[in-house]
């Protein structure tokens, strides 16, 4: 540092407390900008622990003790899994979802694979519950393809919505406009053991699923799972056993795992 002229009468004591007067201030914006940079990784909403007989995954809502409407909008990308081939008939599913958790108005997209008669069945659908799930028949999928999914009010006042379905990997893609009445109360990253014919069947071993890119739009506010208060959901079996492990949520809260356990 210049030392001070002899016209400057200043003592030289407080000049020498000025580089630290100014490594502080330094430090303490940097440290500013640190925090604000991560302050999203450290400051997140709250979650509870849930557990079903056939879903697994993450739920996110506008309030855990008083859910609201307001979700417009989820997405997610995931890889279709592997499974192996069973004696028994067993079937797995993997989907996003909307409106799901609080009742029977839920509309869901996403993609399935099935050992029936010890060979392997893959598909993609869509379903407005209560109605019939719908084979997406002109989107082709298969182990290792990766999948983009998106569901979203685009007309509140006609209540339509618009489900697309894409295979990245094959570069094809689906999407309807569909009259829809939901709550909206809760969005959802499932992966579930079907009902077929009113019955829970047998959860095919499909290894793990890993949900990417998951986001959500409540209440106009466009946000990752960790953005909203969620549930973390577990699947267990009659016994309380569980069949899967649903992985806590990666550092950005966008992404989770769900690992088969048998």
């Amino acid at each position: 540092m210049v030392e001070p002229t002899a016209e400057i009468s200043v003592p030289k004591r407080v000049n020498k407390k000025i580089p630290f007067i100014l490594i502080s201030t330094v430090v303490i914006i940097v440290l500013a900008f640190f925090f604000l940079a991560i302050f999203p990784y450290l400051v997140r909403e709250p979650s509870r622990e849930l557990a079903s007989l056939n879903w697994s995954g993450y739920s996110a809502v506008s309030n855990l003790d008083n859910p609201q409407l307001g979700i417009t909008g989820v997405n997610a990308s995931w890889i279709v899994p592997s499974i192996k081939v069973s004696v028994d008939n067993s079937f797995s599913a993997e989907w996003i979802g909307i409106g799901g958790q609080f009742d029977r108005t839920l509309i869901q997209t996403g993609t399935g694979q099935d050992s029936i008669g010890g060979t392997f069945v893959y598909r993609s659908w869509y379903e407005l519950f209560p109605g019939s799930l719908v084979n997406i028949d002109t989107l082709s999928v298969y182990a290792g393809d990766k999948i983009t999914a998106s569901i979203s009010l685009v007309d509140a006042n006609a209540s339509t919505w618009r489900i697309t379905l894409s295979d990245d990997t094959k570069k094809q893609s689906f999407s309807v406009d569909a009259f829809h009445v939901s709550s909206a109360l809760s969005a959802e990253w499932i992966v579930e053991r079907p009902t077929v014919a009113g019955r829970t069947e047998t959860l095919a071993d499909f290894g793990q699923v890993t949900f990417t890119e998951c986001r959500a739009t409540i209440n106009g506010n466009v946000g990752t799972i960790a953005s909203f208060p969620s549930n973390r959901i577990t699947m267990d079996n009659d016994q309380n056993v569980p069949l899967v492990e649903t992985s806590g949520l990666s550092g950005d809260g966008s992404s989770f795992t769900v690992r088969y356990l048998g």
